[in-house]
């Protein structure tokens, strides 16, 4: 699906839903900036556009059409045989969380950012891109008046996207640390293991982002005029916030684990140490039924009329001694 809107540089909307024949026309007004968004769109679409309309590098395009595992941005000048202008190429990625499924989902948006011109493309719909496009196309702020104020917008509604899944992350963790007390088992060890995982999984996303959030807040770019640093500036501390917050997670999952192992380390000792007891309060009646029950010919034991009756109290005075020995000892 192709998605275009020409607003002008106040900011309004110009055109929506152009024609792709009448896209060169509308890059070449200087009073016009064209936003083309690519949603789930066909190779067909995605060649007329990257190539037939906007003539980007080729090696750009293919980062763009096939997933990226790490976001980046490349910076693209024309040489003499170049159709293209000069635009700067960024793969960035929106997370979403799933307490049911219990895993990061991530989606990869692509940008083409040039002059008077943006484009975007993704394998699936994204909240951020729709919230723009309808924010540009009521010229709420004017945030369309130039294509570096709706990169920016897209990048700012992407890192506020991060909260609502942190805010799920932490009432996951919150859950474990009482599952942990209550209920220490396999399941919860699992549930912790899998959080973690999750977590660094956060982690090794926003990594990356960060550094290209970076370049951005350091004014790097040329096409990004000097009065927007600050706002990219901005995000990029929004988002170095979220990393910090993912650690803290990392850190109190990890405080977590250590307790939910301390614990099960604990129940198998009072399970060994009950059955330390048992065995010691019955040594001494093993002992002393081991010893009358060989059942020697001379043992005198065995025509005594009361021996019966001495050895069972014989054994339960010696089992009544050592328990109140251990007792004593204060063994348990």
């Amino acid at each position: 699906m192709i998605r275009s809107f020409a607003f002008t540089t106040q900011g309004r909307l110009h055109t929506q839903n152009v024609d792709v024949f009448l896209m060169p026309t509308l890059l070449a007004d200087t009073s016009l900036f064209l936003w083309v968004d690519l949603e789930a769109s066909t190779p067909e679409e995605a060649r007329t556009i990257l190539e037939g309309i906007f003539h980007f590098h080729p090696l750009s395009i293919e980062d763009c059409i096939h997933a990226s595992p790490n976001p980046k941005v490349e910076e693209y000048t024309p040489k003499e045989e170049d159709k293209f202008a000069p635009y700067l190429f960024m793969v960035i990625h929106a997370v979403d969380y799933s307490r049911t499924d219990g895993v990061f989902a991530t989606s990869e948006l692509n940008f083409f950012l040039g002059k008077n011109f943006l484009v975007t493309y993704h394998d699936v719909p994204l909240r951020s891109v729709s919230l723009t496009a309808e924010r540009a196309t009521k010229s709420t702020m004017h945030i369309a008046r130039a294509p570096d104020r709706v990169a920016h917008t897209l990048l700012d509604a992407i890192v506020d996207n991060y909260k609502p899944a942190l805010e799920e992350l932490s009432l996951e963790i919150g859950e474990l640390e009482n599952d942990v007390v209550e209920h220490p088992n396999q399941r919860t060890l699992n549930k912790i293991i899998g959080i973690k995982r999750e977590v660094l999984h956060l982690r090794q996303i926003i990594g990356p982002q960060q550094e290209v959030l970076k370049r951005f807040a350091d004014g790097e770019f040329k096409l990004i005029r000097a009065h927007l640093v600050p706002y990219y500036r901005d995000v990029y501390d929004r988002l170095f916030h979220i990393s910090n917050l993912a650690q803290n997670y990392t850190d109190s999952l990890t405080g977590i684990l250590h307790i939910h192992l301390s614990m099960s380390s604990n129940k198998t000792g009072e399970i060994v140490k009950a059955l330390t007891m048992i065995t010691i309060l019955s040594t001494p009646a093993t002992l002393i039924a081991s010893w009358y029950g060989m059942n020697f010919e001379m043992m005198p034991e065995l025509k005594w009329l009361h021996g019966y009756a001495f050895v069972f109290g014989l054994t339960a005075f010696t089992t009544l001694a050592t328990w109140w020995y251990v007792k004593k000892r204060k063994w348990f």
